[in-house]
């Protein structure tokens, strides 16, 4: 019997996963279905009403579990709510977890050896709900794959808007590097998570393309004939921009990805972001060949 796969969370991400799976063999578990669903299977689940309910367990099936912590706790009490519902076990779990667990590294490299030293609150819940998966799995039998998850863009997610409305930036030279992966590339990751023959553990994702989220921005303007958003020096920045976008541009880090590349064997088709920019621009029918 073919193992089944579901899809916790039809998200941005959740959804451009299951259409990549074959129909009879996934599902999604979701709050709501998305109007582009194209006939997949989605069946009701609201991580933030307790009890969730009952759910229609296949007896094979693995997990991808894209649903973030809700923001009220210093944990992740959607996934532990699904955890405590969740019998008999899956084969494998795949969880995606954010980068961010590492916080600020000072530009250093960070591998997968490295301890979460988490700053922000919603870093510190990613921790917790990696502890918290951990536990469970050991308990349970079931194999985890936690993938560590850079800025995810792609279609509909390029920061249009922010360029559009001239958002200053941080001056390139003294902007800290970008990690980031595109969607499609997100979506092979897990993809090849699913494999059994891939080793359960944690794994850094990222394109490898370190440019800064300035040349980003700057790279949709060019692409899209826009004037550049102006930039600001970073000592202006710590006085003018709000304390969520402080959090994330005071962090520096590099993403090492060997393992993703080496033991999960993905290759992103997107290395040069500015082909991945180019592509999701093209998706959305704001740039042609």
């Amino acid at each position: 019997m073919t193992a089944q796969v579901l899809v916790v969370g039809t998200g941005y991400t959740g959804l451009r996963l299951l259409k990549r799976l074959p129909r009879a063999d996934a599902r999604g578990l979701s709050r709501s279905t998305p109007p582009d669903a194209d006939d997949y299977r989605i069946d009701r689940l609201d991580l933030d009403a307790l009890p969730i309910g009952a759910v229609e367990w296949p007896r094979r099936f693995s997990i991808v579990y894209t649903v973030p912590p809700a923001r009220d706790a210093d944990h992740d009490r959607r996934l532990e709510a699904f955890l405590t519902a969740l019998a008999p076990a899956p084969e494998r779990f795949v969880y995606l977890s954010t980068t961010g667990v590492y916080g600020d590294r000072r530009g250093a490299v960070v591998t997968e050896a490295d301890p979460p030293t988490p700053l922000t609150t919603r870093a510190k819940r990613r921790v917790a709900a990696e502890t918290a998966l951990t536990r469970w799995c050991d308990e349970s039998g079931a194999e985890p794959i936690i993938l560590r998850v850079p800025g995810i863009y792609g279609p509909d997610r390029v920061m249009i808007d922010r360029v559009r409305s001239m958002e200053p930036l941080i001056d390139d030279a003294e902007a800290n590097p970008g990690n980031r992966i595109h969607v499609d590339d997100l979506v092979t990751a897990c993809l090849a998570s699913l494999d059994p023959a891939a080793p359960p553990g944690i794994y850094n994702l990222g394109d490898g393309d370190l440019r800064s989220s300035t040349w980003f921005s700057f790279t949709v303007a060019d692409l899209l004939g826009l004037p550049r958003p102006p930039v600001v020096s970073r000592s202006e920045a710590e006085t003018s921009f709000t304390a969520r976008r402080l959090s994330f541009l005071n962090e520096s880090r590099q993403i090492d990805t060997t393992r993703m590349r080496n033991v999960l064997g993905v290759t992103p088709s997107y290395a040069d972001a500015a082909t991945g920019i180019r592509s999701s621009l093209e998706e959305m029918g704001l740039l042609f060949e």
